[in-house]
């Protein structure tokens, strides 16, 4: 398996643009350095399903601090974690134990079938059960007053005895969403959509700082999978840079390669709800983590300077928001495709997806 090094897009020329217009007012020339700059983004997610981008505004020291409270947090006993557990709200806040999670690879016949089509080398490793990663779920932004899908909009559960804890989730959380704003932004341009198709969609969404926690000490050999072969059901996913490396992502073209990330830098992924929008010209990214030999040498050398055995991904889902409709906008109602991606709530489609997953209606974790 290729490892792959995406594109880096630096956002600064977007974000100075802005900044010189006023708000993201004026829509950059197509055939401008800026106006394919956006291309670019859009035909990347189209092709690859991930995008690499720099934000000045999101440093490595802020992924740095957010990742070593995660840590703290994860290396506390099974005992204390799971007092912030709530299954009866489909664990969308507080922490959801390992062994919850079921991979959808696991559980959806059609992409079993799509599973034996795929070319050996190209295949996912088999997940023998649920995911052993525990996740922490935080609110991030403003959450509608009125909405019909409540327990999607939950208020936070916070951790005793970590005082830093709302600070820190709240300004790494604020600085990815303003980073997936762009990204979303400069898509929609790229795509030949209104500068706000996808923003004005994504206000008072369910997002959610979602950030995994993996026990490399019990099960750090080579081949466990953390998280089986799947696509995220929400709209963009942003993960800063993790300490150890195990994801791999799948092309459009069916290739399986594994992703690298620079320091620095933030790693998007697409989601369904972005599929639906785009009636299919973006079709919601397949990946996975595994421990590979790489994570093995990245477990060596932390081991040898003592630091921390629990791999934590700072992952941030971006939603649409959930009383908003999920349909193709713009030019994407005239695709072929477009009658696979009927009008839905948005709320409506994330409930359908979780019951799948095994994250709705299960109301104690035995």
């Amino acid at each position: 398996m290729a490892a792959m090094d995406l594109p880096v897009i630096d956002l600064t020329p977007y974000l100075d643009h802005a900044a010189s217009g006023g708000g993201y007012g004026g829509d950059p020339d197509p055939v401008s350095d800026l106006g394919r700059l956006c291309g670019r983004v859009s035909e990347t997610l189209r092709e690859t399903g991930a995008l690499l981008v720099r934000d000045p505004r999101c440093s490595a020291d802020d992924n740095d601090r957010f990742l070593d409270m995660m840590e703290s947090y994860f290396e506390r006993s099974d005992e204390f974690k799971r007092r912030q557990q709530r299954p009866d709200l489909h664990y969308q806040v507080g922490v959801t134990p390992e062994g919850v999670e079921v991979p959808r690879s696991l559980v959806d016949e059609e992409m079993q079938e799509k599973i034996r089509s795929m070319p050996e080398e190209f295949r996912p490793s088999t997940p023998t059960g649920p995911d052993p990663k525990w996740r922490y779920m935080w609110r991030v932004g403003p959450r509608p007053l009125m909405t019909r899908f409540k327990e999607l909009n939950s208020e936070p559960v916070i951790p005793e005895g970590f005082s830093e804890w709302n600070d820190t989730m709240d300004s790494w959380g604020y600085k990815m969403i303003s980073a997936i704003e762009v990204v979303a932004e400069m898509a929609a341009i790229g795509f030949g959509l209104e500068r706000d198709a996808f923003t004005s969609l994504m206000k008072q969404g369910p997002h959610l700082l979602a950030p995994t926690g993996s026990d490399l000490k019990h099960y750090g050999h080579e081949g466990t999978v953390f998280a089986g072969y799947h696509y995220d059901l929400n709209f963009l996913t942003i993960h800063g840079r993790s300490r150890f490396p195990g994801l791999n992502i799948w092309l459009r073209n069916g290739q399986k390669v594994e992703v690298k990330v620079p320091i620095g830098c933030l790693l998007i992924q697409t989601g369904k709800e972005l599929e639906w929008l785009t009636a299919g010209e973006c079709l919601a990214g397949m990946h996975e983590v595994v421990v590979t030999d790489r994570t093995i040498d990245a477990i060596q050398s932390a081991t040898e300077q003592n630091r921390s055995l629990w791999r934590v991904s700072s992952t941030l889902f971006a939603h649409i928001a959930s009383d908003a409709m999920l349909k193709p906008l713009g030019r994407f109602t005239e695709s072929t495709l477009a009658e696979k991606y009927p009008p839905i709530y948005a709320g409506d489609f994330v409930e359908m997806e979780l019951a799948v997953i095994n994250l709705k209606g299960k109301k104690e974790h035995s």
